[in-house]
């Protein structure tokens, strides 16, 4: 049997959760809940669980004051969070699984086998999982690239451009190193394109900051600061020339 505590601070979403979990997952024993830090923190102190259910936002503060708090938590943690587009957002930056109330059934089995398998993350993933919701209009520092055997946390600057190798996606970093990620190219354009990176080509996602001209013949490119060359797409050109026409204003 595993054992797992659970900390929300809706009444009903707490119920359902705890429902759910009984009923579908009875190699679970839920042996404590919680509805806010204070009362989580007392919780704790007593026992850890296998598995902890992570709210984010609670009444007198958040799932990440908890951590704060228990900074040696042994416990798996599987964090749950309303319909926010900031708060997945930071998710994704930081690499980190999550399960997005309202829940399906097989959204939270893959949570919990995902929980059994994971290693915890570490406490710069959380940091950038913290920053990223609390200043959701701030560009974050970081991002973590979840490749086939490790999660790498590399800083936004670093990033030269990005791009699409079949559903996967290879970063181009300052100092030339190449990160392959198995991830779809179109999956970081929607993540990125609020901070200074434009989608120039199917295949291509750039950092404005690292162009530096753009170039109208041989069918549009564009050149970087690093010397390379990058083509832009017909229906892109457009685009491309007035953000750069923006940019040099």
């Amino acid at each position: 049997m595993l054992t797992a505590i659970i900390v929300e601070d809706m009444p009903d979403a707490l119920a359902l959760l705890r429902k759910d979990i009984e009923t579908q997952h009875p190699e679970i024993e839920i042996i404590a809940t919680a509805r806010s830090v204070v009362e989580a923190a007392k919780v704790l102190r007593k026992n850890q669980a296998d598995i902890l259910f992570l709210d984010i936002m609670l009444g007198d503060g958040t799932g990440f004051d908890i951590l704060e708090i228990f900074p040696d938590l042994k416990s798996k943690i599987i964090f749950v969070t309303a319909s926010d587009e900031f708060a997945i957002r930071a998710f994704k930056f930081a690499a980190i699984d999550y399960v997005l109330k309202p829940y399906s059934q097989e959204d939270l089995g893959l949570a919990i086998n995902r929980a059994k398998e994971q290693i915890q993350p570490n406490k710069e993933r959380l940091r950038i999982l913290k920053d990223t919701i609390s200043a959701p209009e701030q560009k974050p520092d970081k991002i973590s690239l979840h490749t086939l055997d490790q999660i790498i946390i590399v800083s936004l600057d670093d990033i030269v451009r990005c791009e699409s190798d079949s559903n996967n996606t290879i970063f181009h970093l300052q100092d030339k190193r190449k990160i392959f990620v198995t991830k779809t190219l179109k999956y970081f354009a929607d993540m990125l394109q609020s901070y200074d990176f434009l989608r120039i080509h199917q295949s291509h996602l750039v950092n404005l900051q690292c162009i530096s001209a753009y170039i109208k013949t041989d069918g549009g490119y564009l050149m970087l600061k690093n010397g390379e060359n990058v083509p832009v797409s017909v229906r892109k050109k457009t685009e491309v020339m007035e953000i750069l026409d923006k940019m040099h204003r």
